[in-house]
């Protein structure tokens, strides 16, 4: 009785969830496709039309922001991939003094909300002279104390008898890691990468607080502008604005759906 019970719960839990996110989607995706005197009104047989999106792209400059975000992202991951590479193999493969300590403070990065470091942060921009700019906006996150942690547990799991094959065979620390270590790391490497693309292309706080200029903005921060001063309340066009900034990650997703859980298991076996 109590097993029926609890199935019923959970049940009804999941329509409730569903009919919760759903529908604003379903209502995003009505009200783009379909003219502004229908955006509040559900007719069945409404005409289906794609101006809205016409008329959101020329309305703002989104292919600027489009470009602003795929050098952002890529600044961002390259960085990340490099540093996080090093750092890692560093501490797999040397053992050097403070090594325990200095990676707890890798570690304690973890635990600290990128949030209550913003005022430093901009700070910092401001003394420098990077506030307004691409780099200003990824400066803070060309490495990750996530991607450490996950690059050196993978690392860790490479069998020494391989490194001490390519040592044999004439190999330096370059050549082992290059050869070694990375070929064997694909699979995690391919898995943060997507979640690092997916962070990033959704990040708002912090590229809303450094950039003022829209030659600077990432489609986030341009999408909210858009969506609050240019349109005003033509929800048409500021739904039809969203789907055209999250639809590459979707699109991206659905083609990639397969790979992307089949590494990250193998990344989490790891």
């Amino acid at each position: 009785m109590t097993g029926g019970l609890n199935r019923i719960a959970f049940t009804t839990l999941a329509f409730v969830l569903a009919a919760v996110w759903g529908l604003p989607f379903l209502y995003s995706i009505w009200t783009a496709f379909h003219p502004e005197k229908y955006s509040a009104n559900f007719v069945w047989n409404a005409p289906l039309t794609l101006s809205n999106f016409a008329e959101a792209w020329q309305a703002a400059p989104f292919a600027l922001y489009f470009l602003n975000t795929v050098i952002l992202i890529t600044t961002v991951l390259v960085a990340n991939l490099i540093l996080c590479t090093l750092v890692a193999y560093a501490f797999v493969r040397y053992r050097f003094r403070w090594a325990g300590f200095l990676f707890s403070l890798v570690m304690v990065q973890l635990l600290i909300s990128p949030e209550i470091l913003i005022v430093e942060n901009y700070l910092t921009l401001s003394t420098i002279g990077l506030t307004d700019t691409i780099i200003g906006i990824a400066l803070p996150y060309l490495t990750s104390a996530f991607g450490i942690f996950l690059l050196r547990q993978t690392f860790l799991t490479v069998p020494k008898s391989l490194d001490e094959a390519a040592q044999i065979e004439g190999a330096g620390a370059w050549r082992i890691l290059w050869t070694v270590y990375v070929p064997l790391a694909r699979p995690v490497y391919l898995a943060y990468g997507l979640v690092s693309i997916s962070f990033h292309w959704n990040n708002f706080l912090w590229p809303l607080i450094v950039t003022n200029s829209p030659e600077v903005r990432p489609v986030t921060v341009g999408l909210s502008v858009f969506a609050t001063v240019e349109s005003g309340i033509e929800w048409s066009l500021v739904n039809a604005a969203t789907l055209m900034t999250t639809a590459p990650l979707i699109i991206a997703f659905l083609i990639f759906q397969r790979q992307f859980v089949a590494n990250f298991m193998r990344a989490g076996i790891k």
